[in-house]
């Protein structure tokens, strides 16, 4: 005791020692107990991947009949997916050339009907884009493709003439593939070394579209919704790919100035007739004319 009285500084300079010594300690320990969980986690990751790369990969009994019960029900997920693709395409019954010629005449007949009905102008000479086959009869192989593509334009004019748009100006139909007959077989060609290249095998195709460019006039609600049938339809997969708008009419209207009234006549006063003059509408009464080009899709698998 007289020591630490007789030298207070060295003795608080030992204290302070002592506690950052006890300090330091514990923040070591408290690091070192850190690290050993760690270095155990990590080894015990590394040696569940060294036995996962040692392990004879082959299934046994259990897994395979787990793995063929996810099999079964991706089959019958997938079957069902395509049924209800299926639903959404118009159905293209086997037709022979004659018949498709009949069914046409028939399909064109009950659009200008419809069309009277419903106050739409048609194209003259409109035959719903199968101008060609109205004078010569279709191919026997592609004839049921036709017979599916002839319901696919009648369900999208049946769409607009039922909207009451104000006409229809052009209709064009894009030829099928396969009315272009079968594609020429690649000839196999000279590759490096004198030696024959041969062609890679291409992936079957399970998306066909049939293209349309149809433009319409009508006023704005009535192509609104057109439109909005045609991208909502469930009878038939329509995808719209291009879409052009104009207005018919391009500049604003003019700004009217009011007429200064003759000197002597009287003036109109609140509550007497012909106080209020009648609402002249400046927009809102103009048409639009629509010009798309429409998919209509069809699966082959």
């Amino acid at each position: 005791m007289k020591w630490f009285q007789q030298n207070r500084v060295f003795g608080a300079f030992l204290i302070g020692f002592a506690i950052c010594a006890l300090l330091a300690g514990a923040l070591l320990y408290w690091r070192w107990t850190t690290w050993s969980d760690a270095r155990q986690t990590f080894d015990r990751a590394a040696a569940e991947r060294n036995r996962l790369l040692h392990i004879d990969p082959f299934p046994n009994n259990a897994n395979y009949r787990k793995l063929q019960g996810y099999l079964e029900q991706y089959s019958a997920a997938l079957g069902k997916f395509k049924e209800a693709l299926k639903a959404e395409v118009a159905a293209g019954p086997p037709l022979a050339p004659n018949e498709f010629q009949s069914r046409l005449r028939q399909a064109t007949v009950a659009t200008f009907d419809r069309a009277r009905v419903k106050n739409v102008k048609l194209p003259d000479k409109f035959e719903l884009g199968f101008d060609e086959f109205t004078r010569a009869m279709p191919n026997t192989a592609v004839t049921p493709l036709l017979g599916q593509e002839l319901s696919q334009i009648q369900m999208l004019i049946n769409i607009l003439l039922d909207a009451k748009v104000d006409s229809v100006t052009s209709f064009h139909r894009a030829p099928l593939t396969e009315e272009r007959g079968p594609s020429p077989t690649p000839t196999p060609s000279q590759g490096p070394g004198g030696r024959l290249a041969t062609a890679r095998p291409t992936a079957p195709t399970l998306v066909e579209r049939n293209v349309v460019d149809v433009t319409f006039k009508a006023a704005p609600s009535a192509a609104r919704k057109a439109l909005n049938e045609i991208a909502a339809s469930s009878e038939q997969f329509f995808i719209i790919r291009t879409l052009y708008v104009h207005n018919e009419k391009d500049k604003g209207p003019p700004r009217v100035k009011a007429e200064p009234a003759p000197t002597g006549s009287p003036q109109p006063t609140p509550g007497q007739p012909g106080a209020a003059a009648p609402l002249n509408f400046i927009v809102g009464n103009e048409h639009i004319e629509v010009s798309a080009t429409i998919e209509m899709l069809r699966f082959t698998f």
